[in-house]
């Protein structure tokens, strides 16, 4: 992979931020560091244009509430086509985990999402927002 050098102007203090920023995170350098940002800057934009996205989507259930249990699992097999996998985990005696890995275009899972999210008996929901990784290296 050829790197290309180039030099920016930015305000001290913002500097010192930065440096900051990269101690607390472990970076070796601030080229680390800016490769990172502008890669997560692509993949926002991906979901932004709406372009075929992958993500990591997970829930917490009780299991007791059968409801929430058969409409996860209808909700699921609606979007089959975005599915990837799902891992059921069990938390304890009645809360339980789902992990759903997805792709499609960024509006497919954001819809998906946004189904689960509604459901009033999920107890937590979050989107990890990934890519196909095309765009960066």
């Amino acid at each position: 992979m050829s790197v290309t050098r180039f030099s920016i102007s930015i305000e001290k203090e913002l500097v010192k931020e930065f440096d900051r920023y990269l101690k607390a995170k472990g970076y070796s350098n601030r080229s680390e560091a800016i490769r990172d940002l502008l890669r997560r800057v692509i993949v926002e934009e991906e979901w932004e244009k709406g372009e075929f996205v992958y993500a990591g989507i997970t829930l917490v259930y009780d299991h007791t509430q059968r409801e929430v249990v058969d409409k996860v699992t209808d909700i699921q097999h609606e979007f089959h086509k975005n599915i990837i996998s799902a891992q059921h985990v069990h938390i304890d005696e009645r809360n339980c985990l789902e992990i759903i890995a997805v792709k499609g275009r960024a509006e497919e899972i954001k819809k998906l999402y946004n189904r689960l999210e509604k459901e009033r008996k999920v107890k937590h929901i979050a989107i990890a927002r990934s890519t196909t990784g095309r765009r960066i290296t």
